[in-house]
């Protein structure tokens, strides 16, 4: 006998769950894609996109996960021989920077480990150590999924006006877009990347890269860039099939303008909101877990924690048997501690995470928790007493 049947709950940092009015949006015939309402509902989706980036500038739609949202990125503005500065805060940091490393480019990674953030006095001091500028630049993980460390996209920008460096600021949001406020143009990113799985709540399969006219002018100067990955024509297309560089990912599309829609109708202030109390609910049902138990969030500092995932620290071997009593017992499918992995621990059997992003709810983020406290009785991990009533008391306070 299982308690897991019925529906399952992915509770994983994405693909986050899609939810059922996309899904309904998506399974029809394919479309002309040369004419028609399928064009027109692109050229819509742009505007719609850029709001939730914060930006008056440029947006492009690629074929893609977010490794080619960061490929494109880089392809359009970092040439061979170019550096870029990478300060890194977990996995996906150092995933942009090996991204860089394979087109050609020099990068330099600053270390700043998987729990404290950045130091953002430290980056200005290796900027305003490169008087010859041969930085040309600084990529920034705004939510790195693997920690959970939310940086502070405003500190890099300033650090880089402190030492007066021209570098580009890039920033990846692929966790972050729609869960945790960002506003690219107010924070002065010069280049965003984003993906449709997370928190615009489509299937895999979309990456988008945002640049404003400072990027524009440095794709200008390059020598050459790939024909698929060159934002030019994508940004501003003569012709509708020259926004996707071929065919457009139709059916994707339409999931996309549904999903937009969702967010506009609940307010994208009121989307952070959600967002945020939800995550305030997971952080009091684990601080209060904590107090009887080895259970810990990985990130101590309120301030640097994502609202969209949550990192945490349990011990081997349990946060392995965790996940698989919750998913084979409750339904429930937890993130794995990617790349959290220690030389105690080199499999990260001591890590898992919560995905708390895009089509999430209370009830939903209650279950999961109580699911999780099933899951700590049933494989003997002890635990503080009050962590489902601290969370629900969260929810509501609203």
């Amino acid at each position: 006998m299982s308690l897991a049947n019925g529906r399952p709950y992915l509770a994983i940092p994405g693909p986050s769950v899609t939810p059922e009015r996309v899904l309904r949006a998506m399974h029809r015939s394919s479309p002309n894609i040369y004419e028609g309402d399928l064009v027109e509902m692109t050229h819509g989706i742009v505007p719609d996109l850029k709001a939730i980036a914060g930006t008056e500038h440029n947006a492009t739609i690629y074929i893609g996960n977010g490794h080619g949202a960061w490929e494109a990125a880089l392809s359009n503005v970092v040439a061979p021989g170019d550096k870029v500065l990478v300060p890194a805060t977990g996995r996906f940091g150092y995933g942009w920077a090996e991204m860089a490393e394979g087109i050609g480019a020099e990068v330099e990674v600053i270390d700043f480990g998987v729990q404290d953030g950045m130091d953002m006095a430290r980056v200005a001091e290796v900027l305003a150590a490169d008087t010859r500028h041969k930085i040309k630049a600084v990529l920034g993980v705004h939510v790195d999924t693997s920690s959970s460390i939310r940086t502070d996209m405003r500190g890099l920008r300033k650090a880089l006006d402190t030492a007066g460096h021209p570098a580009l600021l890039m920033a990846d949001c692929i966790a972050s877009l729609g869960c945790d406020r960002f506003e690219m143009d107010a924070w002065g990113v010069d280049v965003m990347v984003a993906a449709s799985q997370k928190g615009l709540m489509v299937p895999p399969g979309l990456g988008f890269v945002f640049f404003n006219d400072k990027a524009a002018d440095v794709r200008r100067a390059m020598p050459r860039v790939s024909r698929y990955w060159d934002w030019t024509h994508r940004a501003n297309p003569d012709f509708f099939y020259q926004f996707f560089c071929g065919t457009a990912p139709t059916h994707h599309l339409f999931g996309l303008r549904t999903a937009l829609d969702m967010i506009h109708e609940e307010g994208l202030e009121a989307v952070y909101a959600r967002h945020a109390t939800l995550a305030e609910a997971i952080w009091a049902a684990v601080e209060a877990w904590g107090q009887g138990g080895p259970i810990r969030l990985n990130v101590a500092e309120r301030g640097k924690r994502s609202h969209a995932v949550t990192s945490l620290r349990i011990g081997a071997p349990h946060g392995t048997a965790l996940r698989r009593w919750t998913e084979h017992e409750a339904g429930v499918t937890l993130g794995i501690g990617l790349g959290m992995s220690t030389e105690d621990d080199p499999k990260g059997d001591g890590f898992f995470r919560f995905g708390h992003m895009g089509h999430v709810n209370a009830h939903m983020v209650l279950g999961m928790l109580a699911s999780v406290q099933a899951g700590m009785t049933a494989i003997g991990v002890p635990f503080g007493p009050g962590g489902i009533d601290a969370a629900a008391e969260v929810i509501a306070q609203g």
